[in-house]
């Protein structure tokens, strides 16, 4: 396959998933201030630093408020990781390469461009903005459950797979750290009281509740939260498990060294992760390093596989 075809399917699927992931990371924000009493305050600021985007939004925004934060986050044309720009990437790169992909997945991303382009202009309140942000994320689901039942597991197949799981890691962690814009560590204990809320809002906006309470706890206990999301090997959202899905793929790749001994550092990153710590302090410094440590893998891709030493630098929330 050429470095170009490949690449362009890697980014599709991560422009999807960090579309869907963006409007995961948003319904659990959303969540969190439908539950909680009015007299918390919620750090928008602090959201806009937990999506790695505070540098682009202060350029354009004076104030990080719900209504500039929302609109920068869902679709601000001068955000490229906005919801609506990554759908519109997504697509195009759909389009290119049609002849990859199921003669369907074009249809369905393209359904997907119409309705974001529809349904997120316009007054979003709180209510709407859920549930429209619920319609793309089942879009999007369609989508990749459409690519997972049809298509070969050959080498596009898999360089699909990589995007998915590299991003997913990634925008995992950024959910995981929103608590910190609920409660910073310097929160007072009259806050922390509606911490169980918070953490369950962070679940149920990973579609990981239901699964949390059958294996872990019924209680939404903020440092069995994080060892969940974590490390579970099992469920197809934690960090632990979509690193090793990345660690599968590029044992079918040819040529794969050096990246999986990059992929083993942020693994045993986080396989010895202390989440009892976590939960009291330094959860967003953790992220931090996960998240450069799935910046390092995506650069090894881009030099090994698609031969970008020096070339157009891709949007994303990441570092």
């Amino acid at each position: 396959m050429l470095s170009r075809a490949a690449e362009n399917l890697y980014w599709m699927t991560r422009y999807l998933e960090r579309a869907e992931n963006t409007a995961r990371l948003i319904n659990a924000v959303t969540l969190m201030s439908l539950d909680m009493p009015g007299d918390i305050r919620f750090g928008w600021d602090s959201l806009i630093r937990v999506a790695g985007l505070d540098h682009e939004f202060f350029e354009h925004y004076e104030e990080a408020n719900e209504a500039s934060v929302m609109r920068f986050l869902i679709r601000d044309e001068k955000n490229p990781s906005s919801i609506l720009n990554c759908i519109t990437q997504a697509r195009e790169n759909t389009r290119t390469f049609r002849e990859v992909l199921p003669w369907e997945c074009w249809e369905w991303v393209n359904e997907l461009y119409l309705f974001a382009r529809q349904g997120l202009i316009g007054d979003l309140t709180r209510r709407r903005r859920y549930d429209v942000l619920q319609a793309v994320i089942r879009r999007g689901q369609s989508i990749a459950g459409l690519l997972a039942g049809t298509m070969s597991r050959d080498v596009a197949f898999q360089f699909l797979t990589l995007g998915r799981h590299l991003e997913r890691a990634d925008m995992t962690s950024r959910i995981l750290d929103v608590s910190c814009a609920v409660f910073p560590p310097s929160a007072e204990p009259a806050t922390t009281q509606y911490s169980d809320l918070a953490w369950m809002s962070i679940l149920k906006a990973l579609s990981a509740y239901q699964t949390y309470r059958r294996y872990v706890s019924v209680h939404a206990d903020g440092a069995k939260v994080i060892e969940f999301l974590l490390k579970n090997r099992e469920f197809p959202r934690t960090i632990a498990y979509c690193l090793r899905e990345v660690l599968e793929v590029l044992r079918q790749l040819p040529r794969p060294e050096p990246i999986p001994a990059k992929v083993q550092e942020t693994l045993a990153l986080v396989e010895h992760a202390d989440s009892d710590i976590l939960a009291q302090d330094g959860l967003h410094a953790y992220t931090d390093q996960i998240q450069m440590g799935l910046a390092e893998i995506n650069n090894a891709l881009r030099k090994h596989y698609f031969n970008r030493t020096n070339g157009t630098k891709k949007p994303r929330i990441a570092v």
